[in-house]
């Protein structure tokens, strides 16, 4: 049963196949909210995705193990998150873009009005481009709030966004590639370089555990962005990766389904962390750069199981409280 094993089901199968050792470390809710303080500490600067691997590098390490190693930039290279799918539909409806911005406009809000939240909000912000290329499009997908949304939680008017511009002189310089290749490098100096790199370097130090990223050496990572999309097409996640290795992975490992790595936040925000959570919401919105009445609605939303409010766009705010906290940070 996939739900039950999940990927330790698969990774039994290739234990079996080449007659590897395999051993399941298998973690409670009550295990992870036990770490999550130590996790919170190890953090030199705020992370929302920090603890998830605090919490499995400890565990790890305490198994007995030293070095590990880890997929890191497996998706971003070979096509395997779906933003890769979404920045290939997107192009090939480009001609979008060729209409007049006011009636890409009143698409915009009409469909933001169809559809409240986060999804409604980014299709608006979408039509409302003056046009489209895959990097711009990679942040768009990964960005957690709008710059609206910026705007209305905090005291004081947001610089302008550079990123943008810097992305596109950064894929400028790395010559004619395709639009695959060009959200994998948007991928890797955003999300993977700044978050999963970053997260992953300090809580596995934190823990004593050295982890290596192979998919990440360079001169893979220069042959892998040099091939057309034709061949990393995401037919299926990381279809070029998956192919050039189809005579030693089983094809039911390389057409399962894509399983992410989460842990069960909202449900934790509003039980065993609710009051932890509570006091931290509470806290930043008695800073001065923070706009509290804005803060506190959307946590009072959140409990009320508004579905226009997700659980990580708070827990990033708790996070940071605490961060402040620890290190004595002051308006």
């Amino acid at each position: 049963d996939e739900s039950e094993f999940g990927e330790a089901k698969y990774a039994r199968i290739i234990a079996n196949l080449y007659k590897t050792e395999h051993h399941e470390l298998l973690l409670t809710p009550a295990d992870f909210l036990k770490m999550l303080p130590e996790a919170l500490k190890a953090i030199d600067h705020p992370s929302g995705d920090g603890p998830n691997s605090y919490v499995v590098s400890k565990v790890t390490r305490d198994y007995g193990i030293t070095m590990a190693l880890s997929g890191l930039g497996g998706d971003e290279l070979f096509a395997g998150y779906p933003v890769f799918k979404r920045v290939m539909k997107v192009m090939r409806n480009s001609w979008i873009w060729s209409l007049p911005l006011p009636l890409r406009k009143m698409a915009g809000n009409a469909f933001a009005g169809m559809k409240p939240g986060i999804q409604g909000l980014k299709i608006r912000q979408l039509l409302s481009m003056p046009e489209v290329n895959p990097g711009n499009l990679q942040i768009l997908s990964r960005q957690t709030q709008t710059p609206d949304e910026i705007a209305k939680l905090f005291n004081f008017e947001p610089p302008a966004d550079k990123l943008y511009p810097a992305l596109d002189e950064m894929i400028g310089k790395a010559g004619k590639l395709g639009a695959l290749s060009q959200v994998g490098i948007a991928e890797i100096v955003t999300y993977m370089q700044n978050i999963l790199l970053r997260d992953t370097d300090q809580m596995s130090m934190a823990s004593a555990l050295e982890v290596r990223v192979p998919f990440l050496d360079y001169k893979l990572v220069e042959y892998v962005l040099g091939v057309g999309d034709a061949f990393k097409n995401p037919v299926y996640p990381k279809k070029l990766l998956a192919d050039s290795l189809s005579d030693l992975v089983p094809s039911e490992i390389v057409h399962r389904k894509k399983m992410g790595f989460s842990f069960p936040w909202k449900h934790w925000m509003k039980g065993e962390l609710k009051q932890f959570c509570d006091e931290r919401i509470r806290s930043l919105a008695a800073r001065s750069f923070i706009n509290g009445k804005v803060l506190t609605e959307t946590w009072r939303k959140f409990l009320s199981d508004d579905p226009r409010v997700r659980w990580h766009d708070l827990w990033i705010a708790v996070v940071l409280e605490n961060w402040m906290q620890e290190n004595n940070i002051e308006n």
